[in-house]
This record gives structure tokens, C-alpha cells and sequence, in this order.
């Protein structure tokens, strides 16, 4: 027995900030971000919105897509680096809202690569036959941790939430790998409220992300081929028999660079970075939603997700839809 997504949901906030709107309070301009990164606009989350209640309208959309029931969820896993607060989790307000009495819930978090993380994590509580029925979800807001006078992550980041509905069937998830390079993890940090103490005198101060880009580049175009091959061969399934590629979207040069590593036709490669930017957790499954409802996956496609982020971590799924 092993674990097939049956059902996918998404949610991305109303507002659009197009490159030229960033261009008026930083040093930046279209031309200079869709080069470098192929993104031309990002969804913001509004002051009132978080991420929780993007999850919660993925997740929403991810059960009806799959004709289930929240009772008959046995556990929910939320992928996300930007909580709405540090308890109850964001797992456990998407519960309550949908109304999953029996699931087991809790957050996960491994960034970027949250999403790919999650569903692995499942995909071993249905293996282990201990769970039937589950909801995978990634979701960020992280513009609510960016500084936005800082061009090399404003321009980068927008929100967003993506769920599936997972089941144990016979055929779905092929190969799985997962990794993380602790020492490398200065590359891509974001402060909490950690330093300081209010009994001495000494607030503690909010901190924000912070990027060393090129490093987090080499990481990605290197790791990643490594991860996709690893779970190509270790199934027995020869890399050609993958339909879809379907990578975090973090930056255009990237998937170039992953592709020419693999020798795989961009084709193969789906992107939805240009209109969404990077919803770090959420993009896999955000663009799984998109090619699901628009009928690009048909039964029986092999898959491969790939995900890599702070932390450092990485993470693959070879999967048949």
C-alpha cells in the first residue's frame, strides 16, 4: 500500500504587486527582476489575513476536489515558516474550521522544502498502515517577515497556500528522499523574537529574512539534480517516463540550470513563478492545483516534486498520479 494524492486546492490573495510597484519605494525596476529571476508580479496578504486562513481555503477547496469528507481525515500536516502564532498550530485551526474531529494535526516546518517534507511524512504514517486518509497542505505569508527596503528578498517573496488530499491505495508514491545541511544554514535565515529579555530591560526585536543568494543557488543546482536522480534510480524507473518536473518555484535560472544538469527539455519543467513569485511551502502545490484543475495530469503520469529551502533542506517524490 502506498500513498496517491486524489484531490488538490489552492489559495492566493486578492492584491497584485507588480514589479513596478515595487519600484517605487525600492531600488529596482521590471527589467532588473524578470532577468534575474523570471517573476513579474507576486499576491500579498492583506493586514488582516494570515496564514492560516489561506491553508484553511486550500484545504477547503483540496477536500471537495476529492469528494471527502473532513471526518474521514486521519491527519493534517501543515508545511509553513510564518505560523500566525507560535500555538495553537496552524494545523490545529485548519482542523477546527473544517471540522476534522478524528485527525491528528500539527505544523512542519522545513521551509521552502516544507511541502515535499509534509506529504513524505504522511506518505510513512500510511506505509506503516497507521493513517488511511490525509491533508497536506503549504502556506506562507511571508511578506509579513520581509524587509521591504531589502532588494534581495522583496522582490523574491509572495503568499500563498496549496493543499492535497492524500489516500493509501495501491499505486502513488514511488521513492521519497529528504536531507538538510544544518552548517550551511546562515544562507537563508529569518530571526524570531529570540534575543533580549523584558525582565532585564532588553525588548526582544522582531527579525526579518536575510539571503545570501548565490549560495542559496549553488545549493539549489546542485542538490537538487542529486535528489531527483536519487529517487529516479533507487525506484527502478527510468528518468525519461517522467511526465512533469514540478519544482519549488523559486527562481527562472534555476530550472535552467536543473534541467541542463538532468539533460531534460524545459517542457518538462511546468512554472506558474512569473505570476505568484515564491510562496516558499505553498508553491509545489499551488501549481499542482493549476495543472490538475486544467487537466494537464492524467492517471498514471509519473511525477517528481522537488523542493529545497532554509535550513538547508532539500527533499523528492517520484509519484504516479
Amino acid at each position: 500500500m502506498t500513498t496517491r494524492i486524489i484531490g488538490t486546492g489552492s489559495a492566493v490573495p486578492e492584491q497584485v504587486v507588480t514589479n513596478d510597484d515595487l519600484a517605487e519605494f525600492v531600488d529596482t525596476n521590471d527589467e532588473w527582476i524578470r532577468t534575474r529571476t523570471g517573476i513579474k508580479e507576486r499576491r500579498i496578504a492583506s493586514a488582516e489575513s494570515g496564514t492560516s486562513d489561506l491553508a484553511i481555503q486550500a484545504a477547503k477547496e483540496a477536500l471537495i476536489n476529492a469528494g471527502v469528507s473532513a471526518d474521514e481525515l486521519d491527519i493534517i500536516i501543515l508545511a509553513t515558516s510564518s505560523a500566525d502564532c507560535c500555538f495553537p498550530s496552524g494545523a490545529c485551526e485548519v482542523q477546527a474550521a473544517i471540522g476534522a474531529r478524528r485527525a491528528a494535526a500539527f505544523d512542519l516546518s522545513a521551509a521552502c522544502s516544507g511541502f515535499v517534507y509534509a506529504l513524505n511524512t504522511v506518505h510513512g504514517f500510511i506505509k506503516a498502515g497507521i493513517y488511511r486518509t490525509g491533508l497536506v497542505i503549504g502556506a506562507d505569508t511571508l511578506s509579513k517577515l520581509i524587509d521591504w527596503n531589502d532588494r534581495s528578498t522583496c522582490v523574491l517573496f509572495g503568499d500563498g497556500a496549496g493543499a492535497a488530499v492524500v489516500r493509501a491505495e495501491e499505486k502513488g508514491i514511488l521513492h521519497m528522499t529528504m536531507g538538510a545541511d544544518g552548517t550551511r544554514g546562515s544562507a537563508l535565515e529569518c530571526g524570531g523574537r529570540t534575543t533580549g529579555n523584558f525582565l532585564t530591560g532588553e525588548k526582544p526585536e522582531l527579525g526579518y529574512m536575510t539571503m545570501d543568494g548565490q549560495e542559496v543557488f549553488k545549493f539549489a543546482v546542485k542538490t537538487v539534480p542529486e535528489a531527483i536522480k536519487q529517487v529516479v534510480e533507487e525506484s527502478g524507473t527510468d528518468i525519461e517516463e517522467i511526465k512533469y518536473f514540478i519544482l519549488h518555484q523559486a527562481n527562472y535560472r534555476i530550472f535552467e540550470s536543473i534541467a541542463k544538469r538532468l539533460k531534460i527539455p524545459m517542457e518538462k519543467f511546468p512554472t506558474n513563478l512569473e505570476r505568484f513569485g515564491n510562496t516558499s511551502g505553498a508553491t509545489i502545490p499551488i501549481l499542482l492545483d493549476e495543472m490538475n484543475r486544467e487537466g494537464k495530469l492524467q492517471r498514471g503520469d509519473k511525477l517528481v516534486f522537488a523542493g529545497f529551502g532554509a535550513g538547508l533542506t532539500w527533499g523528492a517524490t517520484l509519484l504516479e498520479w
